[in-house]
Parts: C-alpha cells; structure tokens; sequence
C-alpha cells in the first residue's frame, strides 16, 4: 500500500513536487478523502492517451466516474527550442539516453520562456463526470495522487502531456549527438592532414613549449574580462552516479558534495578578488 505522506527524501524531486503541487488545495478534508481513494483501491484505471490521461474511479455510486486530465502542449517550434537547449548540454543529453530526468531540467525550458511542470492547479485541466461542482472533486484529487507513483516509475511522462513523447526526443538527441561526434571526427581529421602536408622545418618553428602553454604575457582589458559561478550546481559526485560503498554511501556522498561545493565557491571567490587586483 502507498503511503502518500512519505517526507521528501523517500520521494524523487519530480514526484515530489507533483505532490507538492496536490497539497497546496487549500481543500484539506477533499484531499484525505482523495488520499483514502488512492489507498483503497478507488482508482480502478489510468491510461496515458496521446497528450491527455483517461481514468476511472469508484466513487459512492454503482458505476465508477470518469476523468479526462491534460495539460496545455508546447508547440513544435517550443519543443525545437527545448531539445536544441538539452543537446547543448552533455550532462543532460548523457542523463536523458539513460532514461533519468536531470535534477535542474526546469533551466532548460525556463531559459525557452517554458515551464515543463505545472505552476498551480489551475494549470491542470481535469473533467469529471460525477455530480460535484467543484473543479477538483475527490476522483480527480485520487487521480493525481496515483499519478505520483506513475511519474515515479516514468518522469517521461511528463514530456507526454507537454506534446512530446519520450521516444521522439531521444531520437533527436541521438541525431544531434551523431551529427556533433561526426563534425569532430572531421575537423579532427583536417588537422591531422594539415599537420601532416607542414615542413618539417615550419613544424619545428611552430612547436610549444608546454611548461608556458597556460602562461599569457599580454595586459588584460578588464572590461572583456568575466568571471561568473557555473551554470550548474552538479559536479563529478552527479555525472557518476551513487557510490557503490553500501550502507555509508549517503554519509560519504554528503561529505564530498559539500567539500566540491566549498572549492567551487572559493575558486570563484579567488578568481574575483585577483580580478580587482588587476
């Protein structure tokens, strides 16, 4: 039996948040009825049709009501948009062909003018056909509690119900991602040709000295210089994963976050005080 009042660390963020979303309803005693519902059962079928999800819940009547959920689809230009902003980030297109939703995906449609996930219930759309006049009756309250568990086991699912199925967007990052590696292979093979038709003797006069690669003697304009935290808030601890040290695995990963954290705001921390240096 799920338990619908699990604290937010039993509960992927996405999940969460779609709960978080449920319990803002300023109707409290309809929402434990709704919760009870889910618990016993009363949601006897959800189906993902196309963009929109058909249910049926056992209410008081003989017959169970049915429910129509949906949300407002992005257009194709929108989602153009969105999978070119993931495809320009390696640590999202990585995460995405393997079927986990990125922490931060929300940056990718906010910097689109986009929200993947709704922002208050009135972005729900929802039908019921039982007799309450209320636009979230306790059917569709059960509903969305029931779909929690179903965002859980597939986040996909809410790229559905924005218009683009899980299928279709990581066949066009798979594309992006060959075109991306086929390019490199290319350029990389016009330097080798270009390296290989040199002089020896240009060759020579063009060769570094990398204990001053790094090294750049010339005075900075200030004015182009800028220095900015990363864009993201992930390090090495995210790209690779949980740590397989069993029991004390949580313990150390917290550890390493935040000794990451602490260098990360003290390189920037530096990199700005030697700025005004200059």
């Amino acid at each position: 039996m799920t338990n619908y009042n699990n604290s937010q660390n039993d509960k992927e963020w996405w999940t969460q948040q779609w709960i978080d979303l449920l319990n803002s309803y300023r109707f409290k005693k309809r929402l434990e009825r709704a919760r009870n519902y889910a618990r016993q059962g009363n949601v006897l079928s959800i189906e993902f049709k196309d963009k929109e999800i058909i249910s049926q819940v056992q209410g008081t009547a003989p017959e169970p009501y049915k429910q129509s959920l949906w949300l407002d689809t992005f257009s194709d230009e929108d989602w153009n948009y969105v999978i070119e902003t993931m495809s320009q980030r390696a640590i999202f297109t990585a995460k995405l062909l393997a079927g986990e939703m990125p922490q931060n995906i929300e940056e990718v449609f906010a910097v689109n003018g986009l929200r993947l996930f709704p922002f208050t219930l009135d972005d729900i759309h929802a039908k019921c056909d039982c007799p309450d006049p209320k636009r979230v009756c306790k059917h569709i309250a059960a509903v969305y509690y029931i779909l929690g568990d179903r965002f859980s086991d597939d986040p996909f699912l809410l790229f559905q119900l924005r218009g683009r199925s899980k299928e279709k967007i990581l066949e066009i990052l798979r594309q992006k991602r060959g075109q991306s590696q086929e390019k490199n292979s290319t350029i990389k093979e016009k330097n080798t040709t270009e390296k290989t038709q040199k002089s020896p003797t240009s060759a020579t006069q063009e060769s570094i000295n990398f204990e001053h690669f790094w090294e750049y003697k010339q005075k900075l304009d200030s004015s182009l210089v800028v220095i900015t935290p990363p864009p993201s808030n992930e390090t090495v601890l995210d790209v690779l994963g949980p740590l397989p040290l069993g029991t004390s695995a949580n313990i150390i990963e917290d550890y390493f976050k935040k000794i990451y954290q602490n260098i990360s705001q003290q390189a920037v921390i530096t990199a700005l005080n030697q700025g005004q240096d200059k």
